[in-house]
């Protein structure tokens, strides 16, 4: 045996065999009950494109994330200048970039300036004015701060949307930016999507609002801090929807960031499912605080903008602890509950891609894909056993052991096979015999000198190996593009491509030239059938 081709063969067994135990799940239906423990189980996993589901592509609403943050600004600076006792007549926010503070003196607005300054650096602040007889303040971002903030707001949809995800039991679910504002979800094998578009879609921002029994909800003149939401009512008989309208405090005395945990649960006496949520030890403390001052007061759980229900503060809560009841089944307090758990949205968002692939489509994808790689197998087989006579046949085996290496890597890496995925695996069949007819060509071309078989074949892959290297590289860094810059189902085909190019290299120049060692190192050959 010719120098260091025993540890050329050791390799090439080596990655044989782990490309198969990395694939025994694939290929097997049934794993053997002692098939545990740190041996793999999972299949490759196949891409939207391949076994049906949901891809949907969503517009975060960043500007609505630039307004919150100025309410929520708006609404601290009111706690904060109560608690200094510094008077003023009305903090609102103006327009989608500012806050204005409506003060009474002089004195009291240089006072408000320097707790702004300190309180908003990131924030322009205005000179006072004069507004109708007050003094007026206005706090207004910065371009660069919005930026940081829609920014954030795009990163945060995403890490809820994917607890969401989770939560509702997807597997192998892709959710990856793309731009500045858009969100992919890819939902490969969902059963419901239209309930996954619903979870998905939904802000779930949870609000506590003191209900004002005062004031009719037909009045034509409401006070500034005030609003109007409905209660929507289902009757159980008919069906009939009914809407309950609640005049609001617009200030929310607790929102559910505050929440650890929601659950459903169902009541004793009516057999009917609701919400119960737990709040963290801050929100425990305010919601103590809140029901103790409001005894008597009617208080309203409200969902995006919607009031869930309205009921009577009867006697101070502690603990922590509250519930959230309305027309639930199970599955929509199900999802309340997955969605309050999850976190609410930043932002809200627009779903402006929705497409859906039937499973059968899917299946008929994957058939027309093993057909091609089948047809294109035979071709190239057929075609170098034909042309290059035996050093063809070896050539095939390099193919086989290319595509044997390739799909036991997608499998240890748990990479997902898409439809690009196998064009990429077909395209790595040319590759592959595209790579050794260039080095047979430069061994023919040393035989036509007069050189002895083993003399041309070391010269043909001498010569071969920078061009086959700079073409590989070349494929390489175009992979890595494709993968950097690309979408679904084009990382698929980057991932697939970029492997094949390293595990073609192996091949074409370790695992064929050793083959050919073997060969030539059993006797005195003085011709090669090429």
């Amino acid at each position: 045996m010719p120098k260091g081709t025993g540890w050329r063969i050791s390799l090439i067994v080596i990655f044989a065999l782990l490309s198969l135990f990395y694939l025994t799940p694939t290929l097997v239906a049934q794993l053997p009950s002692w098939w545990t423990g740190l041996l793999p189980k999972d299949k490759i996993h196949l891409g939207l494109d391949l076994q049906g589901g949901t891809h949907l592509v969503l517009e975060v609403d960043t500007q609505k994330a630039v307004e919150g943050s100025l309410d929520i600004i708006a609404t601290d600076l009111e706690d904060t200048l109560n608690g200094k006792n510094l008077h003023f007549k009305r903090i609102n926010r103006v327009g989608s970039d500012k806050v204005s503070v409506l003060l009474y003196e002089k004195d009291t607005a240089t006072t408000v300036q320097k707790l702004l300054k300190d309180k908003y650096p990131g924030y322009q602040q205005s000179q006072q004015r004069d507004e109708g007889g007050f003094v007026a303040l206005d706090l207004t971002i910065t371009d660069e701060a919005a930026k940081d903030r829609k920014d954030k707001a795009v990163a945060q949809a995403l890490e809820t949307i994917r607890n969401r995800i989770d939560q509702f039991g997807v597997s192998e679910p892709l959710i990856q930016r793309e731009g500045i504002n858009h969100i992919v979800v890819q939902l490969p094998g969902i059963k419901d999507p239209q309930r996954a578009i619903d979870l998905i879609g939904r802000t779930a921002r949870l609000e506590f609002k003191l209900v004002r029994e005062d004031l009719p909800p037909n009045s034509t003149s409401l006070p500034d801090d005030t609003e109007i939401m409905k209660e929507k009512t289902v009757d159980p008989t008919t069906g009939a929807v009914s809407e309950i309208p609640f005049v609001l405090q617009k200030k929310s005395l607790i929102t559910g960031d505050l929440l650890t945990d929601a659950q459903v649960r169902i009541e004793s006496q009516f057999n009917q499912p609701y919400v119960a949520i737990e709040f963290n030890s801050l929100g425990a403390k305010l919601f103590d605080q809140v029901t103790a001052a409001n005894v008597g007061k009617r208080f309203a759980i409200v969902l995006d903008s919607n009031v869930y229900s309205a009921p009577v503060i009867r006697e101070r809560i502690s603990g922590g602890s509250a519930q959230i009841s309305g027309n639930f089944t199970e599955k929509t307090a199900a999802d309340l509950a997955i969605v309050l758990r999850a976190g609410a949205l930043p932002a809200p968002v627009k779903i402006i891609q929705n497409e859906t692939v039937g499973p059968s489509l899917g299946q008929d994808s994957i058939n027309k894909g093993l057909m091609a790689g089948l047809i294109g197998v035979v071709l190239v087989v057929v075609f170098m056993a034909i042309y290059y006579k035996l050093c063809g046949m070896v050539a095939n085996l390099g193919m086989v052991l290319n595509v044997l290496y390739l799909t036991g890597a997608l499998a240890a890496l748990g990479a997902t096979l898409t439809l690009p995925g196998i064009a990429a695996i077909v395209l790595l069949i040319g590759m592959s015999v595209d790579s050794n007819v260039i080095i047979f060509e430069r061994i023919r071309e040393e035989l036509k000198l007069g050189k002895s078989p083993k003399s041309a074949l070391d010269a043909g892959y001498d010569k071969a190996f920078l061009t086959i290297m700079d073409s590989h590289v070349t494929t390489l860094i175009t992979a890595a593009v494709l993968f950097q810059f690309g979408t679904g189902p084009v990382k698929g085909f980057a991932v697939s491509l970029s492997l094949g190019v390293i595990i073609n290299l192996f091949t074409s120049l370790i695992g064929t030239k050793v083959t050919f060692d073997l060969f030539l190192n059993k006797g005195n050959i003085k011709k090669m059938s090429i």
